[in-house]
């Protein structure tokens, strides 16, 4: 069997596991999106929009960029077969993330009122910022249990920390806020935070342990220079990301009213949804695999390619339906009180095709450990959106958030593009170009018949349909795969050829 169809098995076996697990988490997602929904309505759902933006932010800055540059550190000591530099990356993040989240509590809580008075609006929120410490805490400790599995691969035990994570969250959750309403906002949201921490401590502890070697400061300190090289940049980076999404919320609130965050944040929230299994996978083991080959520029190269024609393949269908169907979707998960954010879903879905096209290419970047670089383009391209939002919301509307996504990404495409050519000598084949500009073509069509026609739906699912089979079929040549997917490849060209023939 050629290395090609075994590299497209292995990406096609992690997009399974890590996919099946997101289908499951976004079956939770719509449960827990449809009461959130129903208990707290358009400004409930801002509200939670905001305190969940603050804890990300505040992570963030406390987290040092560690789970993203801890998987870099793990997955090239696996590559190298490294026992002794497994063992010191691993001792390094406990004693980093332990100083990390206690600092970044201590922190938030001591300003809690003053961040109150500047995100929230008031000094009444002061008691609810004050215990969202907590959740920093417990989300920084997360990031490096999550580094740890995804840096030596633990593809099922990442999946099934998800799936679990995400139940225990959705019972508990709305049981709260059944009983308690808004009261039980703070609790709800630390909620994640810490079953994240208690589930990625028990799954840590079933990994193989290193080896026993003698750590000595000098390599531990060694190690921590490592962290804060690389590390601040994707921090910093990362920062921009959390702090560009709460500026353009807390201007949303302050220009047109909670219930159009609201409205924003169910569209952010579907359009984050429904790709996650994709992102998911590129994650879970593209980026530790890129990492270990990122020197050899023709492996890394095909790997690039082989990626985002398996990721286009899997999500091409998902855009088209969803952007025809976008009405149902948004009354199905919400409520009609949510339709302003059919038009801002509409848009982020086109903004969603270049993403998922430009993030094989981004991770060259995060894999060659190319800090400033990988600051340069997050930063220029949040900062294109968010100025975009700012000063055009007044005289546009709400729907200038979804213009601004897709904005920022035709921005952001061709510059990871030149970047993997010029770390890489990346090109695109040409297989993978005319996927990407069908894919494009089609979501663009299906926009344009729901907004002039009612066949919008029917447009979408018919060429969602058959977009379906031909990726099916694809995949399985692809990976010469067998079983019940071949078979059901066989019938799909089998119906497809039927109907060109009549």
């Amino acid at each position: 069997m050629s290395d090609n169809i075994n590299s497209y098995r292995r990406i096609l076996k992690t997009s399974s596991i890590t996919g099946g697990s997101s289908v499951i988490n976004i079956l939770i997602g719509l449960l827990r999106t449809k009461v959130l929904a129903i208990l707290l309505g358009p400004s409930g759902i801002g509200l939670v929009g905001l305190y969940t933006g603050l804890m990300s932010t505040a992570t963030v800055i406390a987290s040092m960029g560690i789970g993203t540059i801890g998987t870099r550190q793990i997955a090239e000591a696996i590559g190298k077969e490294d026992d002794e530099a497994l063992a010191t990356v691993r001792h390094a993040m406990f004693l980093g993330v332990l100083t990390l989240a206690i600092t970044g509590a201590l922190v938030v809580w001591s300003l809690r009122e003053i961040l109150a008075v500047h995100v929230l609006g008031g000094t009444q929120h002061s008691q609810v910022v004050g215990w969202l410490a907590l959740g920093v805490a417990l989300s920084v400790a997360s990031a490096s249990q999550g580094a740890i599995i995804q840096g030596m691969r633990r593809i099922a035990d990442m999946a099934k920390l998800s799936i679990y994570s995400s139940i225990l969250n959705t019972l508990l959750g709305i049981g709260l806020l059944w009983q308690w309403g808004n009261l039980a906002l703070w609790a709800y949201i630390l909620i994640g935070p810490l079953f994240n921490f208690l589930l990625g401590h028990l799954y840590v502890s079933k990994l193989p342990k290193t080896k026993t070697v003698k750590i000595n400061t000098q390599d531990l300190v060694a190690e921590w220079k490592i962290f804060l090289r690389l590390g601040i940049p994707f921090m910093a980076a990362s920062l921009m990301s959390t702090l560009v999404q709460l500026w353009i919320r807390v201007s949303v609130s302050n220009e047109l009213g909670l219930e159009a965050v609201g409205h924003f944040q169910a569209a952010w929230a579907i359009s984050m949804q429904y790709i996650g299994f994709v992102l998911a996978a590129m994650g879970a083991d593209y980026y530790p695999r890129l990492t270990s080959i990122i020197h050899d520029k023709a492996a890394a190269s095909r790997l690039v390619n082989e990626q985002t024609e398996v990721a286009l393949l899997l999500s091409a269908p998902v855009f088209i339906a969803m952007i025809g169907l976008a009405p149902w979707v948004v009354h199905l998960l919400y409520s009609s009180a949510f339709s302003p954010a059919i038009e801002i879903l509409r848009w982020q879905i086109l903004g969603d095709v270049l993403k998922v096209a430009s993030w094989p290419m981004g991770f060259v970047i995060l894999s060659a450990g190319a800090g400033n670089t990988f600051f340069f383009t997050e930063t220029s391209t949040l900062l294109l959106m968010g100025c975009l939002v700012i000063g055009l919301l007044s005289s546009m509307g709400l729907q200038i958030t979804g213009i601004a996504f897709l904005a920022s990404y035709i921005y952001l495409l061709p510059l990871v593009y030149f970047l993997a050519w010029r770390r890489i000598q990346f090109r695109w084949t040409s297989t993978v170009l005319l996927l990407f500009i069908v894919t494009l073509a089609l979501c663009i069509d299906v926009i344009q018949v729901s907004l002039y026609t009612n066949w919008g739906a029917e447009t979408a699912v018919v060429l969602s349909s058959s977009f379906g089979c031909f990726s099916l079929a694809r995949l399985v040549v692809m990976g010469n795969l067998g079983g019940v997917p071949g078979r059901l490849a066989s019938i799909a060209a089998r119906l497809r050829n039927e109907s060109q023939n009549k």
